[in-house]
Protein backbone atom coordinates (compact mmCIF):
# COMPACT_ATOMS: atom_id res chain seq x y z
CA UNK A 1 0.00 0.00 0.00
CA UNK A 2 3.03 2.26 0.80
CA UNK A 3 4.09 2.07 -2.54
CA UNK A 4 0.62 2.54 -4.36
CA UNK A 5 0.20 5.97 -1.73
CA UNK A 6 3.73 7.12 -3.28
CA UNK A 7 2.72 6.64 -6.37
CA UNK A 8 -0.35 8.25 -6.44
CA UNK A 9 1.00 11.26 -4.75
CA UNK A 10 4.36 11.06 -7.25
CA UNK A 11 1.28 11.17 -9.79
CA UNK A 12 -0.43 14.41 -8.36
CA UNK A 13 2.60 16.22 -7.55
CA UNK A 14 3.68 16.11 -11.58
CA UNK A 15 0.16 17.15 -12.87
CA UNK A 16 0.16 19.78 -10.27
CA UNK A 17 3.70 21.17 -11.24
CA UNK A 18 2.92 20.92 -14.90
CA UNK A 19 0.26 22.79 -14.30
CA UNK A 20 2.45 25.55 -12.40
CA UNK A 21 4.66 25.41 -15.02
CA UNK A 22 2.22 26.08 -17.75
CA UNK A 23 0.42 28.72 -16.03
CA UNK A 24 3.70 30.51 -15.37
CA UNK A 25 4.30 30.63 -18.86
CA UNK A 26 0.98 32.61 -19.36
CA UNK A 27 1.61 36.97 -18.73
CA UNK A 28 -0.56 38.13 -16.25
CA UNK A 29 -3.73 40.11 -17.32
CA UNK A 30 -3.46 42.41 -14.39
CA UNK A 31 0.09 44.16 -14.04
CA UNK A 32 -0.02 44.10 -10.08
CA UNK A 33 2.45 41.12 -8.73
CA UNK A 34 0.62 38.20 -6.82
CA UNK A 35 -1.93 37.94 -9.23
CA UNK A 36 -2.44 34.67 -10.95
CA UNK A 37 -5.18 31.84 -10.90
CA UNK A 38 -2.73 29.11 -9.23
CA UNK A 39 -4.46 26.10 -11.15
CA UNK A 40 -2.16 24.00 -9.25
CA UNK A 41 -4.38 24.59 -6.10
CA UNK A 42 -6.77 22.44 -7.73
CA UNK A 43 -4.76 19.23 -7.17
CA UNK A 44 -3.80 20.29 -4.10
CA UNK A 45 -7.54 20.69 -3.16
CA UNK A 46 -8.59 17.36 -4.86
CA UNK A 47 -5.77 15.72 -2.67
CA UNK A 48 -6.96 17.46 0.80
CA UNK A 49 -10.48 15.80 0.61
CA UNK A 50 -9.78 13.18 -1.06
CA UNK A 51 -6.48 11.85 0.25
CA UNK A 52 -5.99 13.87 3.53
CA UNK A 53 -3.68 16.74 5.09
CA UNK A 54 -0.50 15.00 5.26
CA UNK A 55 -0.47 13.76 1.61
CA UNK A 56 -1.70 17.33 0.60
CA UNK A 57 0.76 18.26 2.34
CA UNK A 58 3.75 16.92 0.82
CA UNK A 59 2.26 17.32 -2.85
CA UNK A 60 2.28 21.08 -2.04
CA UNK A 61 5.80 21.12 -0.87
CA UNK A 62 7.06 19.17 -3.75
CA UNK A 63 5.59 21.49 -5.81
CA UNK A 64 6.97 24.79 -4.22
CA UNK A 65 9.92 23.42 -4.02
CA UNK A 66 10.57 22.26 -7.57
CA UNK A 67 8.50 24.51 -8.99
CA UNK A 68 11.13 27.36 -7.26
CA UNK A 69 13.88 25.49 -8.77
CA UNK A 70 12.12 24.73 -12.67
CA UNK A 71 11.49 28.12 -12.73
CA UNK A 72 15.02 29.34 -11.56
CA UNK A 73 13.40 31.87 -9.14
CA UNK A 74 14.49 31.07 -5.78
CA UNK A 75 12.71 34.16 -4.48
CA UNK A 76 9.21 32.28 -5.33
CA UNK A 77 10.01 29.69 -2.80
CA UNK A 78 9.74 32.22 -0.04
CA UNK A 79 6.35 33.46 -1.12
CA UNK A 80 4.96 30.27 -2.24
CA UNK A 81 6.08 28.36 1.20
CA UNK A 82 4.38 31.58 3.20
CA UNK A 83 1.52 31.08 1.22
CA UNK A 84 0.62 27.77 0.60
CA UNK A 85 1.37 26.80 4.02
CA UNK A 86 -0.85 29.71 5.13
CA UNK A 87 -3.68 28.37 2.65
CA UNK A 88 -2.67 24.53 3.77
CA UNK A 89 -3.35 25.25 7.33
CA UNK A 90 -6.74 27.38 7.00
CA UNK A 91 -8.38 24.36 4.61
CA UNK A 92 -7.41 21.95 6.84
CA UNK A 93 -9.36 24.04 9.61
CA UNK A 94 -12.11 24.43 7.38
CA UNK A 95 -12.04 20.94 5.81
CA UNK A 96 -13.63 19.47 9.18
CA UNK A 97 -16.60 21.94 8.78
CA UNK A 98 -17.73 21.82 4.95
CA UNK A 99 -18.81 19.50 3.06
CA UNK A 100 -17.82 18.03 -0.68
CA UNK A 101 -20.16 20.90 -1.98
CA UNK A 102 -18.09 23.17 -0.29
CA UNK A 103 -14.84 22.99 -1.43
CA UNK A 104 -15.12 26.03 -3.77
CA UNK A 105 -16.20 27.88 -0.32
CA UNK A 106 -12.69 26.19 1.43
CA UNK A 107 -10.58 27.63 -1.72
CA UNK A 108 -11.79 31.02 -1.66
CA UNK A 109 -10.88 31.31 1.78
CA UNK A 110 -7.95 29.29 1.14
CA UNK A 111 -6.69 32.16 -1.95
CA UNK A 112 -6.94 34.75 0.55
CA UNK A 113 -4.85 33.04 3.52
CA UNK A 114 -2.43 32.34 0.62
CA UNK A 115 -2.57 36.04 -0.37
CA UNK A 116 -1.92 37.24 3.12
CA UNK A 117 0.54 35.01 3.66
CA UNK A 118 2.46 36.06 0.70
CA UNK A 119 1.73 39.56 1.30
CA UNK A 120 3.46 39.31 4.91
CA UNK A 121 6.52 37.81 3.65
CA UNK A 122 6.39 40.82 0.82
CA UNK A 123 6.63 43.25 3.51
CA UNK A 124 9.19 41.36 5.63
CA UNK A 125 11.59 41.18 2.36
CA UNK A 126 11.07 44.76 1.41
CA UNK A 127 10.24 46.36 4.75
CA UNK A 128 7.63 48.37 2.79
CA UNK A 129 4.34 48.82 4.51
CA UNK A 130 3.55 50.63 0.85
CA UNK A 131 2.84 46.96 -0.70
CA UNK A 132 -0.48 47.12 1.54
CA UNK A 133 -1.65 49.55 -1.07
CA UNK A 134 -1.94 46.30 -3.04
CA UNK A 135 -4.33 44.26 -0.72
CA UNK A 136 -7.55 44.88 -2.08
CA UNK A 137 -7.03 44.18 -5.40
CA UNK A 138 -5.34 40.75 -4.21
CA UNK A 139 -8.42 40.28 -1.62
CA UNK A 140 -10.64 40.34 -4.89
CA UNK A 141 -8.41 38.26 -6.74
CA UNK A 142 -7.88 35.90 -4.34
CA UNK A 143 -12.42 35.28 -4.13
CA UNK A 144 -12.40 34.95 -7.71
CA UNK A 145 -9.55 32.56 -8.39
CA UNK A 146 -10.27 30.54 -4.96
CA UNK A 147 -14.32 30.24 -6.73
CA UNK A 148 -12.67 29.22 -10.18
CA UNK A 149 -10.39 26.85 -8.67
CA UNK A 150 -12.38 25.38 -6.06
CA UNK A 151 -15.19 24.78 -8.33
CA UNK A 152 -13.06 23.07 -10.07
CA UNK A 153 -11.68 20.37 -7.72
CA UNK A 154 -15.31 20.60 -6.40
CA UNK A 155 -16.17 18.94 -10.05
CA UNK A 156 -13.45 16.49 -10.29
CA UNK A 157 -14.15 15.24 -6.73
CA UNK A 158 -17.31 15.05 -7.75
CA UNK A 159 -16.21 13.03 -11.35
CA UNK A 160 -13.85 11.19 -9.41
CA UNK A 161 -16.24 9.70 -7.00
CA UNK A 162 -18.35 8.28 -9.43
CA UNK A 163 -15.34 6.05 -10.97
Amino acid sequence: MQVRRLTRDALLTAIALTIFMIEAQIPAPIPIPGIKLGLANIITLYALFMLGPWDALGILLARIVLGSLFAGNMMILLYSLAGGLLCWLLCCVLRRMMTDRQIWLCSIFGAIAHNLGQMAVAIAVTRTLGLLAYLPALMISGRLAGAFTGWSAQFLIGRMKLM
